[in-house]
């Protein structure tokens, strides 16, 4: 596949980690494009850190409302039955262990599934946002990012030397090459993205990857 094809993958994979009435947070870049890939019959609730639930597809052209933005800062509508909220009250949701899952990028991941997303030193550091606490509030932490850097080194390491976004914290790693899980014992490979073998995903990560007791069984795209 073709990076396009491999992202299109990816994101489709994500979405399947969603049920009914789950209240997801998307972050910035390829999370927010999970949104339109949900498989059919599956509703979330998708909740924005500026004080949205309930947010809704970009709105069309000509149709904007400059009051109603996403955390990116991108036009967005809500959806019936939708609200809004100070930031208080949203991080309280957040804090408070109500959203079910979060999807963000990231710069570096580990085998202990500690998270670098926010800043590279030397460059300029825009802050760390909500991140912060939605990868300590949510129920579940998601990682959707392309497998290796725009240098082709790896993102996924036997440890992050980035300054961290937060300790132990993400779940599952989702990326254009595979499907990572964290456990305790380290980085289970789950799945691998069609056309790839297990050894071609290796040599494009740090941390050693564990495959599990049945075979790797790559993603089927029709079932997205």
């Amino acid at each position: 596949m073709d990076k396009e094809a491999r992202i299109e993958w990816l994101v489709k994979r994500v979405a399947q980690e969603f049920k009914t009435g789950d209240v997801v947070n998307l972050g910035i870049g390829i999370p927010t494009k999970v949104a339109n890939a949900l498989p059919e019959g599956i509703k979330i609730i998708l909740q924005s850190e500026n004080g949205y639930m309930g947010v809704g597809p970009i709105p069309e052209a000509g149709k904007e409302d400059p009051d109603t933005v996403n955390a990116g800062g991108q036009y967005a509508t809500i959806l019936p039955g939708g609200s809004s909220f100070d930031s208080a009250m949203s991080f309280a949701i957040i804090r408070g262990g109500h959203v079910d899952s979060t999807v963000l990028g990231a710069l570096q991941v580990d085998e202990e599934g500690n998270l670098a997303s926010w800043m590279i030193p030397g460059k300029m550091v825009p802050g760390m946002g909500g991140a912060m606490d939605l990868v300590v509030g949510a129920r579940r932490v998601i990682v959707a990012m392309e497998h290796t850097a725009k240098n082709g080194g790896a993102k996924v390491l036997k440890k992050c030397t980035l300054p961290l976004t937060a300790a132990k914290q993400v779940n599952l790693i989702v990326t254009d090459m595979g499907v990572i899980e964290v456990t305790p014992k380290g980085l289970v490979l789950k799945e691998i993205a069609p056309g790839l073998t297990f050894e071609e995903v290796q040599a494009c990560t740090e941390a050693i990857l564990i495959t599990p007791e049945k075979d790797i069984q790559a993603f089927v795209e029709c079932t997205c």
